[in-house]
């Protein structure tokens, strides 16, 4: 049986999804630890505990994780930012998250995203989707922070056998804001499920699951998400009229999956239509 008495530490709790998980495990009884640079803007859930930190301070995060059964890592630089902002949370950060966790015997919910992979093209209709075992293709320093972390979850499974769970998720908001997010929505109820499938799995290892709730138009296919036993309620479709020609008109952020991410800082030729990088 789960033991929900163990605490579970959420960090980037302040931000809009670790809220979303604060109060979504909070109500079904999980004893939380929360942690954020920012102060912790709601009521907290009873047996609750908010600690402000810094995720560049390896020693407090140590300390808060101490006894925890696992370690939902939502924390850090969310959006992008030049290189030496990113670097220190994102990569220094997670290293002392995964340290924490090796001595705790923790598992570990990565928050990954699509920008992992943002430079793979849209799939046509008829056109074979990614799968899981896709290369990296990261389409910002974001991005590449975020493949950085799926493959430090690699490491600590393999030499460490720390579980963790690298969530990639797509578009993670209340509800589709445009047409690519049809492809790439992800409901705060189907985040809310897959941490708590995430927590009461018997068995993970090293799993990387789509972050997308049941979209028809996903770009994505395959995954481990059958080790969580966790299959997405709701879809994108209920938007379709509503969002269905809201697109940027950018062309690069049209033909790739990242958006308009991969267009930020582009110097490359805008790509037409129909062209095709050959040395790809």
């Amino acid at each position: 049986m789960t033991d929900k008495t163990r605490p579970v530490l959420i960090t980037g709790a302040s931000g809009a999804l670790g809220r979303v998980l604060t109060r979504a495990l909070g109500a079904n009884g999980w004893t939380l630890r929360l942690t954020d640079i920012a102060p912790f803007p709601d009521d907290l859930p009873k047996g609750a505990v908010f600690t402000k930190a810094d995720l560049n301070d390896g020693v407090t995060i140590l300390r808060l994780a101490e006894g925890c059964q696992a370690i939902l890592h939502f924390g850090g630089i969310s959006t992008e930012h030049p290189f030496e902002v990113v670097l220190g949370p994102n990569i220094r950060g997670l290293y002392h998250i995964y340290e924490a966790a090796r001595r705790e015997k923790a598992r570990v919910l990565f928050a990954s995203s699509n920008h992992a992979i943002g430079f793979h093209e849209r799939p046509g209709e008829g056109e074979e989707k990614l799968d899981a075992d896709c290369a990296f293709r990261p389409d910002t320093f974001y991005g590449l922070s975020k493949a950085y972390g799926e493959l430090m979850g690699r490491m600590y499974w393999d030499k460490h056998g720390v579980e963790n769970l690298n969530l990639r998720i797509g578009s993670a908001f209340p509800e589709p804001a445009e047409r690519r997010m049809l492809s790439t929505w992800l409901s705060y109820d189907d985040l809310a499920r897959a941490a708590e499938k995430f927590l009461t799995a018997p068995r993970i290892g090293h799993a990387v699951v789509w972050g997308a709730s049941n979209n028809s138009a996903t770009y994505w296919d395959g995954d481990h998400r059958d080790r969580i036993g966790w299959e997405p309620q709701d879809s994108a479709e209920l938007f379709r009229a509503a969002v269905g020609e809201k697109v940027s008109r950018n062309p690069v952020a049209e033909r790739y999956q990242g958006g308009g991410y991969t267009a930020m800082d582009y110097t490359r030729d805008k790509p037409s239509p129909k062209d095709h990088f050959s040395l790809d």
